[in-house]
């Protein structure tokens, strides 16, 4: 039989979910080797009670949330954690910068903030489960993904790059946003998406969090020497890592 695999979303705008549409012609092979037991985003059914892979998007954001990923993490033999949201906390993490009171009133108004109930400080889903897999991205990069749920059908570990983006920009020849004068993030941004946005005339903004082998403190006197303060880096790389350790300083 086939591995069952079930597709969820938390709190998020479900934009990997839809880039999964976009595998096209690897979609058919991987379609060909699972049994797509639930998809939240393309079925209106029912989550099954048994399942051998569960790939999660989003942020955990209510105390429903976290039941549910314990009952994903009691059920699967392997968790994929897809996104920034579901990997850092990405966007939603933004909320935890300040009282989510305030934050609770701008969306249901004064004195309706009860309507919020069950609602919790947005994490990442590696908060409150162990996860085998991590993709990484905002979007997620669907070569990648395909590679990592190869990974988890053939039971194998998980290789998540370690290595900076600036790896990957030097074999790919691009010219750097810093000999332009603008800020890029891939000095300290973990690599494997193959520099998508910067081959395509983007800076990097961080979505893929921080890599392990990044030198920050080196990165900080790099910018300072360009005019850039050591609290502009910060909040650049806030947007999607809000809660790594390494900003929060």
């Amino acid at each position: 039989m086939p591995p069952r695999v079930v597709v969820v979303g938390l709190a998020s705008d479900f934009g990997c979910q839809v880039q999964m549409t976009n595998i096209e012609d690897q979609l058919l092979d991987v379609l060909g080797r699972i049994e797509l037991s639930y998809w939240q985003l393309a079925s209106s059914g029912h989550m099954p009670e048994e399942y051998d892979v569960a790939i999660v998007e989003g942020a955990v954001t209510t105390g429903e949330h976290v039941a549910l990923l314990e009952r994903i993490r009691a059920t699967a033999s392997a968790v994929i954690a897809i996104g920034a949201c579901a990997v850092t906390g990405g966007i939603p993490a933004l909320a935890t910068s300040g009282s989510l009171d305030d934050h609770y009133a701008c969306v249901y108004g004064e004195g309706d903030v009860e309507v919020a109930c069950g609602r919790i400080a947005p994490m990442p889903i590696t908060s409150v489960i162990d996860v085998e897999y991590r993709v990484p991205g905002c979007p997620i990069d669907m070569d990648e993904f395909t590679q990592v749920l190869s990974r988890a059908l053939q039971g194998l570990s998980d290789c998540i790059p370690r290595e900076p983006m600036c790896a990957i920009c030097k074999t790919l020849e691009n010219i750097c946003f810093y000999e332009r004068g603008e800020v890029c993030l891939g000095l300290i941004t973990r690599t494997g998406c193959n520099a998508r946005c910067i081959t395509l005339g983007r800076p990097c903004t961080g979505c893929r969090g921080l890599a392990e082998d990044a030198n920050l403190e080196s990165a900080i006197l790099l910018l300072a020497e360009r005019g850039v303060s050591r609290e502009d880096l910060m909040t650049r790389a806030r947007l999607y890592n809000t809660l790594e350790e390494a900003f929060t300083r």
